[in-house]
C-alpha cells in the first residue's frame, strides 16, 4: 500500500507550525494508511496485567481487522494470539474476556493450547504438524503491570522503554493491582485531535476546573508558582525516600518540578514517564485531594506526587499513591475514537470497605468527559469546508507541535521503507459495540 494521493496532497498543503489540514481528520484513505504504517507497527497498550491474573484468564484487543486474544499461560507468561483459526479462518473466540482451558474452533473443532499450539485437527485426511498450524502470534510484553502488543510484523525491540517504564512503575505495584472499574466511550473525533487535546493544557483553566485545582499544568510560569511547585516536589521527594529508599535521581523520582506540561513526544522516543508535584492540599488526584483507596505497591507514605506515563499512539496514565488511571485509545474510523478508562487499586482492597467508586471515579471521569466534549466540538469544526488551519502557539502548544511532528515523521519513515504491503486490506473491527464495565456500568458518549 503506497501513500494515497490524498495524503500526499494533504502533506503539501500542511504549513509547518500550523494545525493539520482537514483531510487528515476525515479522509478514509489516510486513515487506512495510518492503521498500517503507524498503528499495526507500534507497541500498543492493550490492557492491564490485572485482567489476566491466573492461567487461562484472557482479554481481547481489537484494532481494525486485528482481533488479538491475550491470555495468561500455564507458567504465568502472557501470549498474544490472532483470533483466526488456521483451518478456514473462523473466529476462535467471540468473548471480550473470560477464562479458557484451551481454544476450540466452533466451526470444525480444531483445538489449540493456551499458547496457540495446535492440539488436534480430527477429521483431516492427514495428520498435521502442530508446529506448522498453530495460531498466529503477536508480540506481547508486560511492563510493570501494563500489557503492550505489536499487532503487525517485525516488532521493534523495546530497548530503553522496557527498562524505564518498569523501573518507574515498580513502586506503584500495578502488577499487584486489581481492576476496580472501567468505562468505554465512543468519541466522535479523529484520534489525532484527541491526542492534540491531551498534549496541551491551555484549555484546562476553563475546560477542567477540577483538574487545575490539583495540578500545576495550567499554572502561570511565575517565580511564585515555580517556588510553590519546587516546594511540593521536595515534599514528595521526602515521602518517596521514606517509602522506598528512593534517591532523587532514581527512575520515578520527581523530575518535573515546574508549571506546564512535560515535553513529549521527543525525537526517537515513543514513550515517556515522569513524576510531577500535586498542588498543596492534594495527596492524590481526587476532587478534594484526600485519599480514595489504600496505598499501593511499596508506598507507605501518600504524598508522592503523580507518575505520568504516555506512549504514542494510544496510551496515557496517571498513578498516585493509592490508585492509577489508565486511558487507552483505539481508532474506529477517521471520525471515531474508542476510549477505555481503567481504574486500578491494590489487589487486596475491598470495594465499599477500602474504597468507594463514588470517591474513586469522579476526578478522572469528569476530566475525561470534559475532554471528549471538547474533542467532538473540535472535530465538528474541522469538518467545516471553511476550516483553515491556524498557527500553533510555541509557548502553550509546544507538545502539540511535537506530536504532529512525530506523526509526520512516522508517515515519512513508512514511505522511506516502501510503504506497507499492498495486499493488506483495512476494514472495521468485528464488533464496535461498547463493552460493559466490570461492575455493570457502561460509559457512553456525551450528547
Amino acid at each position: 500500500m503506497s501513500q494515497p494521493q490524498s495524503l500526499r496532497a494533504a502533506r503539501e498543503e500542511h504549513r509547518p507550525g500550523h494545525a493539520l489540514p482537514r483531510a487528515f481528520a476525515l479522509d478514509p484513505a489516510i486513515y487506512a494508511y495510518e492503521l498500517e504504517s503507524i498503528w499495526r507497527r507500534s507497541w500498543l497498550y492493550a490492557g492491564a496485567g490485572a485482567q489476566a491474573l491466573d492461567p487461562g484468564d484472557f482479554f481481547s484487543f481489537q484494532l481494525g481487522d486485528d482481533w488479538i486474544l491475550i491470555v495468561r499461560g500455564e507458567t504465568g507468561e502472557l501470549h498474544a494470539l490472532h483470533n483466526s483459526c488456521r483451518h478456514r479462518g473462523m473466529l476462535i473466540c467471540s468473548s471480550q474476556s473470560g477464562r479458557a482451558r484451551r481454544w476450540v474452533c466452533p466451526y470444525h473443532q480444531w483445538s489449540y493450547g493456551l499458547d496457540g499450539s495446535l492440539l488436534g485437527s480430527g477429521g483431516m485426511d492427514d495428520e498435521l504438524e502442530g508446529g506448522d498450524y498453530g495460531l498466529h502470534r503477536a508480540a506481547v510484553a508486560e511492563l510493570g503491570g501494563l500489557v503492550f502488543v505489536w499487532p503487525g510484523p517485525d516488532p521493534e525491540p523495546l530497548g530503553g522503554a522496557a527498562a524505564q517504564l518498569a523501573a518507574a512503575l515498580a513502586p506503584h505495584g500495578l502488577d499487584r493491582a486489581k481492576l476496580a472499574h472501567q468505562l468505554d466511550y465512543e468519541v466522535a473525533a479523529n484520534w489525532k485531535l484527541v491526542w492534540e487535546n491531551n498534549r496541551e493544557c491551555w484549555h484546562c483553566t476553563v475546560g477542567h476546573p477540577q483538574y487545575v485545582q490539583a495540578n500545576f499544568d495550567a499554572a502561570p510560569d511565575t517565580a511564585r508558582v515555580r517556588s510553590l511547585a519546587s516546594a511540593r516536589a521536595e515534599d514528595h521527594a521526602c515521602a518517596l525516600m521514606a517509602a522506598g529508599g528512593q534517591d532523587r535521581s532514581a527512575p520515578g523520582a520527581i523530575d518535573h518540578p515546574e508549571p506546564g506540561l512535560f515535553r513529549f513526544p521527543t525525537p526517537g522516543r515513543w514513550w515517556s514517564c515522569n513524576r510531577t508535584p500535586l498542588a498543596p492540599g492534594f495527596v492524590t488526584e481526587s476532587l478534594d485531594g484526600a485519599p480514595v483507596a489504600p496505598t499501593m505497591g511499596d508506598f507507605r507514605e501518600r504524598d508522592v506526587g503523580t507518575l505520568r506515563i504516555r506512549t504514542v499512539p494510544n496510551f496515557w496514565a496517571h498513578a498516585s499513591s493509592d490508585h492509577a488511571v489508565l486511558t487507552r485509545l483505539v481508532p474506529a474510523g477517521p471520525e471515531r475514537t474508542l476510549v477505555r478508562i481503567q481504574w486500578l487499586v491494590d489487589r487486596d482492597a475491598v470495594e465499599d470497605r477500602d474504597y468507594a467508586l463514588e470517591q474513586l471515579l469522579p476526578f478522572w471521569r469528569r476530566t475525561s468527559e470534559q475532554d471528549w466534549e471538547l474533542c467532538e466540538r473540535n472535530h465538528a469544526g474541522v469538518r467545516s469546508p471553511a476550516f483553515t488551519p491556524g498557527p500553533y502557539s510555541r509557548k502553550r502548544e509546544y507538545n502539540v507541535i511535537a506530536f504532529v511532528q512525530w506523526y509526520l515523521d512516522r508517515l515519512d519513515a513508512s514511505a522511506r521503507a516502501g510503504g506497507v504491503p499492498e495486499d493488506r486490506q483495512v476494514g472495521e473491527p468485528f464488533d464496535r459495540r461498547a463493552v460493559v464495565g466490570v461492575d455493570g456500568a457502561t460509559g457512553k458518549r456525551r450528547s
